[in-house]
């Protein structure tokens, strides 16, 4: 099942997609709430009873409704990164021996087709293909052989990234620099865990003005998605709707010879086996 978010006249609301048409589950069935949080907090039994509205409810037509980000203000979003060997070295880094963890603001969440912003305080922002995990059932001191059973659902993530105020300010301002509106698009949609078998074997690229800029598999994670989230888990609790970009391959614009950086025009797409793609235009702040 695919699941989004939309804007109604009384808030956000969750849909699950049928074609090009979207069912309101909770106008399906009383029984499932109309909030993705508390959705994703109900874990396998709520996913199956949401399936049964996406396949019995009314739909209507995707262009009927504006689609946010599928997740409004996720309580965390974690980021990890160098965790893929390729891009901790075209960055001069050795693949690290344990997770680099770092965050971003909630209000940095986007969704698909909704513009990334470049800040008027930046001049150097960068694109990073990320596979985002999505959790459903919190928890505490997960462990490894546990930990796929708190992942609600998976989905396409860019982590954009301001580099002049990541790495050029003093002390290295990583939490700022990847923190500007718009900075955390996710989508186009979140594919539920059970149409995902294997998280640690999906392709995985991302394409600026259609020019494949990042190819490879999440099987080169250095740390997969059951390491991340007991590692995670182990310093604060999860809850649902808490989202983790699990890092980015190689191909990243400021390591490229010339540089690359997003400037207005721009459409970054990316696209992850099996997830779909998500699809964003880069404009310049007003």
């Amino acid at each position: 099942m695919r699941l989004v978010t939309y804007q109604s006249a009384d808030g956000p609301r969750v849909a699950g997609l049928r074609d090009t048409m979207i069912v309101d589950l909770n106008l399906a069935d009383a029984k499932v709430p109309s909030c993705v949080k508390q959705l994703l907090a109900q874990g396998p039994e709520g996913i199956r009873r949401a399936e049964a509205a996406l396949a019995n409810g009314k739909p209507m037509p995707v262009e009927s409704v504006s689609l946010i980000a599928p997740i409004p203000r996720p309580e965390k979003i974690i980021c990890i990164g160098l965790n893929y060997a390729d891009h901790a070295r075209e960055g001069g880094h050795e693949p690290p021996s344990v997770p680099v963890m770092f965050a971003k603001f909630s209000s940095a969440a986007s969704a698909h087709q909704r513009p990334i912003v470049l800040p008027r305080l930046s001049q150097e922002v960068d694109y990073e293909a990320e596979l985002v995990v999505v959790i459903g059932v919190g928890g505490r001191h997960i462990p490894k052989d546990a930990a796929l059973e708190h992942v609600a659902a998976y989905c396409c993530g860019n982590d954009v990234s301001a580099r002049d105020w990541q790495l050029k300010r003093p002390g290295g301002q990583w939490l700022l620099g990847k923190s500007f509106d718009t900075f955390a698009p996710f989508g186009p949609a979140l594919v539920t865990a059970d149409e995902v078998p294997d998280p640690g074997n999906l392709p995985i690229q991302l394409r600026l003005n259609g020019e494949v800029m990042q190819k490879s598999n999440t099987n080169q994670l250095i740390f997969p998605v059951p390491d991340l989230i007991s590692y995670v888990s182990g310093v604060c609790t999860l809850v649902p709707g808490d989202l983790i970009f699990t890092g980015t391959p190689s191909g990243v614009g400021f390591a490229r010879d010339p540089q690359v950086f997003l400037k207005p025009g721009d459409v970054t797409e990316v696209e992850i086996g099996g997830l779909g793609v998500l699809r964003n235009q880069v404009v310049a702040e007003k």
